[in-house]
């Protein structure tokens, strides 16, 4: 279990890759990281304004050297983040969160990937095919160019599946259009995902009506990154049956498909643990 360590990591350089930017951080003191932890940014620089830190997947790390994140410049932060240049001084905590657990036993394994939500999967796909399972992977984008990591993935992989919304490249349509498919020809035990949560509750579906285990990595805004703030709250059902309001950035964010209740993700519903009755106070 590795111990997230806040630290001072200069950029060793910040390159496009299609329509995102793919940063490489010096990181003397990085941990060991597993797929689906991720790394909380401190943006804005001293006195800039911007207190919440952002979170990123980890793309790549070696432990004791270099730290590897992959993102879109969307909002101010990340728009901060792309204006920085090699021999700029970044904080860093890393690594955070409960990564994607994988299978005991050699199944037949489904990666799915939104976007930039294909940056944890390379090291997933390695560490599943040490272990004996088969890889087949989907990435998918509204386009060409928000597709990532097409190449390494493929290398990295039994089958790669590629699909987008334009048809640009690929299968014309959404992953779940090929996903289910894939899953009975490959008898496909365990699907791992991550990307937009509209993907996420998509492909948790299509594993639920197919019989097998799936693992979303999911998008909620993680502000401060250790469990304080509360931005990242959704409701997951327990091993008890209980809904909880639990946090991504430390339970998460890595959950099972079936136990999120996507239907009220950004709600408290009624029959939450601890919350508050109709009407009451």
């Amino acid at each position: 279990m590795s111990t997230a360590k806040q630290m001072k990591c200069t950029i060793r350089s910040l390159e496009p890759v299609g329509e995102y930017l793919h940063l490489i951080l010096d990181a003397p003191e990085m941990p060991e990281v597993q797929p689906g932890h991720f790394a909380a940014v401190a943006v804005g620089g001293v006195g800039g304004g911007m207190l919440l830190r952002r979170a990123f997947s980890i793309h790549k790390s070696e432990p004791g050297e270099t730290l590897e994140l992959i993102f879109a410049a969307h909002g101010q932060g990340t728009q901060w983040l792309a204006t920085q240049s090699a021999g700029d001084v970044i904080d860093v905590i890393a690594p955070l969160g409960k990564p994607f657990v994988l299978p005991r036993q050699p199944v037949a394994c489904v990666l799915v990937a939104g976007g930039y939500g294909a940056a944890p999967m390379e090291l997933l796909a390695q560490q599943l095919r040490a272990r004996g399972c088969r890889v087949d992977v989907v990435l998918g984008a509204a386009t060409q160019e928000k597709l990532f990591g097409v190449l390494s993935l493929k290398g990295v992989s039994d089958s790669l599946t590629v699909t987008t919304d334009d048809g640009t490249s690929g299968v014309r349509g959404r992953v779940t259009d090929v996903l289910a498919e894939l899953m009975t020809r490959n008898e496909s035990k365990a699907v791992y995902a991550c990307g937009p949560m509209a993907m996420l509750q998509a492909v948790a579906a299509v594993a639920q009506e197919n019989g097998a285990f799936s693992q979303c990595a999911v998008e909620e805004s993680m502000a401060c990154g250790i469990g304080v703030c509360m931005t990242c709250v959704l409701p997951v059902i327990g091993d008890d049956g209980v809904t909880r309001m639990v946090r991504s950035c430390v339970e998460g964010p890595v959950f099972r498909g079936d136990r999120v209740r996507w239907n009220d993700v950004d709600t408290i519903p009624q029959d939450t643990f601890g919350a508050p009755s109709p009407g009451g106070h």
